[in-house]
């Protein structure tokens, strides 16, 4: 939902950031990879009981994850860059979960319900951007829903800061993951008839 609505907002700082990389002859892909290694970094964070560390790398990298986007809308996108993009982004949010789970042991069966609903939701999302003939700004159908990446990331640090609270917000979670879900099935329905 954030994603969709409140992009142009942060947009320029994207741009700016996504200019300036350029300038210094980066490559989208070359960004992606750095925003996965700092990406990656956060569920170790976590395990390490050093959670401010955590949220800072998901945020960077969440950051720069955009910023590679942009970066390759001004340049040339690929396929491989998407492939990329996509799957570095859930490798990272298995690293979130993963040093949850294993720092919070206790929360482990409700962040696998929310693993096995991001599986879903993600399932949904780029077979409809295989399968549809709509085309948005990305080189794919882009399904909005409540639950989108900004969205993730929020919930993501609330998990992290306030672990006293992981099951209750995990659970909230993976509420709008099974919303989001819905909603995308349902809109499937309508474009893939």
């Amino acid at each position: 939902m954030l994603d969709t609505h409140a992009r142009k907002h942060v947009q320029p700082a994207i741009e700016k950031t996504a200019d300036f990389l350029l300038k210094r002859g980066l490559t989208a892909d070359t960004v992606t990879k750095i925003a996965f290694v700092i990406g990656l970094s956060t569920g170790l964070f976590i395990y390490l009981d050093h959670p401010l560390l955590a949220i800072i790398a998901l945020w960077i990298s969440g950051f720069l994850d955009a910023v590679d986007g942009t970066m390759a809308r001004k340049t040339k996108s690929s396929a491989w860059g998407t492939l990329l993009d996509i799957s570095f982004d859930r490798i990272v949010e298995i690293s979130v979960i993963l040093g949850l789970a294993f720092r919070f042991p206790e929360s482990m069966w409700v962040l696998l319900l929310l693993s096995a609903s991001i599986v879903i939701a993600m399932t949904v999302f780029l077979t409809v951007g295989a399968l549809s003939d709509k085309h948005g700004m990305k080189s794919f159908y882009y399904q909005a829903g409540l639950a989108e990446r900004t969205e993730g990331f929020i919930l993501f640090t609330l998990m992290i800061a306030f672990s006293t609270y992981l099951t209750a917000i995990t659970l909230i979670f993976l509420a709008m993951q099974v919303i989001t879900i819905a909603q995308r099935m349902a809109e499937a329905r309508k474009i893939l008839k």
